[in-house]
This record gives C-alpha cells, structure tokens and sequence, in this order.
C-alpha cells in the first residue's frame, strides 16, 4: 500500500473511526485535521433522490448544502443519485463513500465554491451531462442560478481541498477543473478512464491569480482511453509523482503561461503517440521550468523537459511524503479508484 492507504486500510475496523481517513492525506491540502473532532456532525445520506430548491433531510444535497457546521457524510446503502443540478459542498465537509457504491451519474456534478477544508473519497463519476441554469439553493439560504457544464467535479477559488480514491470516466467536458484562484489541493488514488480532457489545473490563459496555484497529483491511474490533459496547468505548480500513465492520443501533461511541473517518479506507457508533454505557446514559453525526476518510460515514451524547477516540492513537515521507486508505482496504484469494500472488514 501507498503512504496514504497505509494509513487507514490496514486498521481492520476503519468504519468505526471514519474520521482518521483526514489524518493520512498527504501533498498540498495537508492534513485535513479541521474535519475532525468532536464537534463534527455526522450525517448519513439515506435517499438518493435530489431537490436543489428545497434539499430534503436524508439526501447528498442536505449534507452538503444545507446543514450547519462542520459536517461527515457516508451513505446508508448502495445507491445511483442523479444531481439535478451541480452539487455546491461547502466548508468543513467530508463524503465518505467507504463500504458502499456510490454513483453519481447521468446528471450533474459537484461544485466546490469558494470554500475550504473539504474531502471526497470513494464516489464514482460518470456519464455527468451539461445543465441548464435554474434555482438552486446555496450554503447561505439563498436561491442562485446555477448551470452544469459537465464536470464532475469543479473548484472555484477553493482551498485545502482532497479528493482521493474516485473513479471518474465519460463526463461530457472536464472530470477535474481545479480553476480561479483555488489552491492547496491534493488529487491521490483516483482512477481517470475513457475520457478525452482529463484533469485541468487553471482557469485560462488571462488569469494570472492562478500563479499562487499549488496541486499534488499523486498515486493516480490514467487510463485506459485517455486523451490528453492529465493534467493541462496553466501559470502555477504541479507536482505529479507516482502515478501511471496507460497512454496517451494527444499528450500526458501538458500547460502554459509558464507553470512550473515536477514530475517524479512516474510510469509513462505510450501507446501510439511517444511524447508526453505539450507546452503551448505563450507568455514565457522560454523560460517554462519542467522536469523529469526518476520516471519510467516504456514503448519510446519520452518527457520533454525544459528549465529547471529547484529541489523538489516546497512542502511543509504535515505536506510531504517520500516519492517511491518507479518500479513499485503499479503495485502503489493497483487499488486507485472507489474501493469496494465492506465496514465489517478490512478495504
């Protein structure tokens, strides 16, 4: 197991502490330690159904939305929920899909706002469809006009933000967007499948407040059937270690407005194209700082490196972890993905 995993699927009666899983995330978003503590509500999503004018008790949207405080979601059962419209999560929430399946399909997706100290863990995203704009109620009480546009899960100007071991594959735009100012984000264990814009780290090429932008993607699986952008970053720093990559058709990692990548520690499997980066041409293309540091290339996979990124991430004592040995990466990401699991065993 990974440093991440290690850290809570080894305790075979996980489900009765739930809320260790915030002490094991590692990489930009920290240690999640203001989701847990005594004054954590606990709330379990019993009806799959969704209202986003008037959520009901017992649904996701309640949890997510309405109720107050610092708040730890899991599910009474298996279930399909259909979002009639995005999902806002605010502040201080977790979702806990551990132990059961949870999809969250043929609808909309999730939409972190403005809001901090949030986790997502063990949900599957798929088949997540653009939405007209209509009413939806927002974490204050009010009625906003919100539109999907097919993400599944998009960050505005969000913070400390985790989301580790999802399965997300055929949404109709982006199955990750972490956009307009957010930063301190992990993205760990996840698995991206069947999709053609993967994972996209900034908002566009004219916002330069994107430049304080810092994500770890760390332990994650990257296909089958993936096109391009795992991730695309435009002006900030991405430190991508440990992860697999099963082909690419366009590129791997690609950027702009000179964002600073570390690679390190990576599985790099072409099939069909051979070069995994992109830079695309703008602002400071001369002076871009992109590096490979100990990857693994197979099938003539090459990583085009340019400039230098100084030592390796900046993080803080509760941020870093060890990059492992390429060798080890598919046996550290056989489990990326929603786990299936049972709360009377061992994940």
């Amino acid at each position: 197991m990974n440093i991440i995993d290690r850290c809570w699927r080894r305790h075979p009666n996980w489900s009765a502490n739930r809320q260790r899983l915030a002490m094991c995330s590692v990489g930009f978003a920290g240690k999640m330690l203001q989701n847990r503590g005594r004054e954590v509500v606990s709330y379990t999503v019993t009806d799959p159904s969704d209202d986003p004018v008037n959520p009901r008790p017992g649904t996701l949207r309640f949890g997510t939305t309405i109720l107050k405080g610092k708040v730890w979601i899991t599910f009474q059962k298996d279930m399909n929920i259909k979002l009639l419209q995005p999902l806002i999560v605010k502040s201080f929430t977790t979702i806990d899909g551990r132990g059961v399946d949870v999809q969250i399909a043929h609808g909309a997706g999730f939409l972190i706002n403005k809001a901090s100290n949030v986790i997502i863990h063990g949900l599957q995203f798929h088949h997540i469809r653009a939405q007209p704009a209509g009413s939806v109620r927002d974490p204050e009480g009010n009625l906003v006009d919100l539109g999907g546009d097919g993400d599944a899960i998009r960050l505005l100007a969000a913070q400390k933000v985790w989301m580790d071991h999802n399965s997300l594959y055929r949404c109709q735009d982006g199955l990750l967007d972490v956009t307009r100012g957010s930063t301190e984000i992990t993205i760990s264990n996840n698995w991206f499948r069947d999709h053609d814009k993967v994972m996209l780290l900034g908002h566009d090429d004219s916002f330069a407040e994107d430049k304080n932008m810092k994500v770890t993607v760390v332990y994650n699986r990257f296909g089958p059937n993936c096109n391009q952008r795992m991730p695309r970053v435009r002006h900030g720093y991405a430190h991508i270690a440990n992860n697999v990559y099963e082909g690419w058709r366009e590129y791997a990692i690609g950027g702009s407005m000179n964002p600073s990548v570390l690679s390190q520690g990576n599985l790099f499997i072409a099939s069909g194209k051979r070069k995994a980066t992109r830079r695309i041409p703008g602002e400071g293309v001369n002076s871009w700082n992109w590096k490979s540091v100990n990857d693994a290339f197979l099938n003539g996979a090459f990583f085009k490196a340019v400039g230098v990124v100084n030592g390796l991430a900046p993080y803080q004592k509760v941020q870093s972890f060890p990059v492992a040995n390429v060798r080890d990466v598919t046996t550290l990401t056989r489990n990326a993905g929603a786990i299936r699991c049972s709360i009377r065993s061992r994940c």
